[in-house]
């Protein structure tokens, strides 16, 4: 297990400041910008009717015309991960090989598949418990997580939003939140150094960044209703534990991917699975 975790690279340091205004823009291109949008559409969602009777679709088609609908879907995916690209480049231009430096990489495929697929089945379970106790109480939506008309490269197009969701979110919340996080706060990169010494719990500093990321985590997912808020947001509390113990952000990506791919291109089967396809 200890030998997961990738050593951090210093690079070119700039003011700390620089990285406080940095993240600010960031978030405010990406998730920080959902987020706002979540908390107004929950509002919304208030005011027009109890939350159990409404639907929220996570992927949709979006245009009625087929060879629309394609372009639309894959430029979608293309400049929704620009905000990742831009996050990348800006390791680079600092010295740092982010691919490496944040266990992005292909170096230890068998151990980020495993572990991937173990968060997967933890999370997954969680997910479907979380939900069906939200919907009993009436205070989550019915989620469609995708309503995208079908044609030959509709599954192909759904694999591709799962790649972007689980790039961006996972980039973007857990590697690069922490990363800045460890430049600005002198406390919290010495709470991440001790992770990489074998640390199981972190201290307070740390605790505080990951909870952070974990609470914007569930605030842009609130269109969907509180049930999803509070259970991404126990999401990105073991990601962001998982990601100090062993820093490499591979295995929450894939994690992420195979939760949306079966959300998208399963849903129904899994609920009528569980029998939970009446809620």
């Amino acid at each position: 297990m200890r030998g997961m975790r990738t050593t951090p690279e210093i690079g070119i340091q700039p003011p700390r400041r620089f990285y406080a205004w940095e993240v600010g823009i960031i978030l405010a291109l990406s998730l920080g910008r959902s987020a706002v949008y979540a908390v107004l559409q929950l509002a919304e969602r208030l005011q027009v009717a109890p939350l159990t009777d409404q639907i929220a679709t996570v992927q949709r088609s979006r245009s009625r015309h087929e060879i629309f609908d394609a372009a639309y879907q894959f430029l979608d995916v293309v400049f929704g991960l620009m905000p990742v690209a831009l996050v990348l480049y800006l390791l680079f231009l600092h010295g740092v090989n982010p691919l490496r430096h944040w266990g992005l990489d292909l170096r230890r495929p068998g151990a980020d598949a495993l572990f991937g697929v173990g968060l997967f089945t933890l999370i997954g379970a969680g997910t479907l418990v979380v939900y069906s106790v939200g919907r009993s109480l009436g205070v989550t939506a019915q989620i469609v997580p995708a309503d995208v008309t079908q044609y030959w490269w509709t599954p192909v197009a759904l694999l591709a939003g799962a790649v972007h969701h689980s790039l961006l979110e996972e980039v973007i919340m857990v590697a690069y939140l922490c990363d800045r996080a460890r430049r600005i706060w002198p406390q919290v990169d010495a709470g991440f150094r001790q992770g990489c010494r074998g640390r199981w719990w972190p201290g307070w500093p740390v605790w505080l960044v990951i909870g952070a990321s974990a609470l914007l985590r569930g605030t842009y997912h609130l269109y969907q209703g509180f049930g999803p808020g509070v259970g991404n947001l126990i999401m990105g509390l073991i990601f962001g534990w998982f990601y100090y113990r062993y820093g490499r952000v591979m295995p929450l990506v894939v994690a992420h991917f195979l939760l949306d791919a079966v959300a998208f291109l399963a849903f129904p089967l899994v609920l009528s699975t569980f029998g939970l396809s009446g809620i």
